[in-house]
């Protein structure tokens, strides 16, 4: 029979993937994590964290089994654990988002004013075939490559003001980035609209569309605009 020691340690086994994620970075590392295997390098350029910090942080990780390793001659690439890691970010989130009011304002600084027109991913889907439709991925390439929405092209925020004349004018064009809290989006469309397209972000990201477990695709087809139901996409 056991006894209030086996509960105990059971209950602190939970916790230990609590701690592990009881911190604003390491939440940050697991939401560049959702968008594909990275090395410690990337990481640290990404979240703009210093190497010796980085390396802190992703070994409480590993040791809660919330990430894992690959080694490729002298680099470490870290990965999620597997899709229920990224339903769990995701699920932290929403309950953060709904139960504690810092939550949401701190979103609502971060992100902007509400000046953007949403679509949600019902909505998306529903319209995946329309050549009237351009879907965007605005993330960096490395995070497109690892996987994006099926047959959205790749126009990285930083390259979109040089990049305009690939869209067609007679478009609305949707926009995504890392999740519902990214402001890759939000900028995107910000930037479109002022120079007169049709613009809307996806209300989510691609952390979302992952924990939906819809498709994705990897690789860089698709990496110039077309339509979502295009040939190449």
């Amino acid at each position: 029979m056991t006894g209030p020691a086996e509960r105990e340690a059971l209950y602190d086994a939970f916790a230990h993937v609590g701690k592990a994620l009881s911190n604003g970075k390491r939440l940050e590392l697991l939401e560049l994590l959702a968008q594909g295997e990275r090395s410690v390098e990337a990481l640290a350029h990404a979240a703009d964290i210093r190497l010796t910090s980085i390396s802190a942080h992703l070994q409480i990780l590993k040791q809660a089994g919330v990430v894992t390793t690959r080694r490729e001659g002298a680099r470490i690439h870290y990965g999620l654990a597997g899709d229920d890691i990224a339903t769990l970010f995701g699920l932290l989130q929403q309950v953060a988002r709904a139960h504690l009011a810092d939550a949401e304002h701190a979103r609502a600084a971060y992100l902007g004013p509400t000046d953007t027109v949403a679509l949600t991913r019902r909505q998306l889907l529903d319209r995946m075939n329309s050549t009237n439709v351009r879907v965007i991925d605005v993330r960096p390439t490395q995070e497109y490559t690892a996987g994006h929405i099926p047959g959205a092209c790749s126009l990285p925020l930083d390259e979109l003001p040089c990049r305009l004349d690939e869209l067609p004018d007679d478009a609305d064009v949707v926009a995504y980035g890392r999740s519902a809290n990214c402001v890759l989006a939000h900028d995107a469309v910000r930037l479109l609209t002022a120079h007169g397209h049709s613009a809307l972000r996806l209300t989510d990201g691609i952390l979302e569309w992952r924990v939906a477990r819809l498709p994705i695709e990897p690789g860089l087809n698709g990496a110039t605009a077309h339509p979502m139901g295009g040939s190449d996409g």
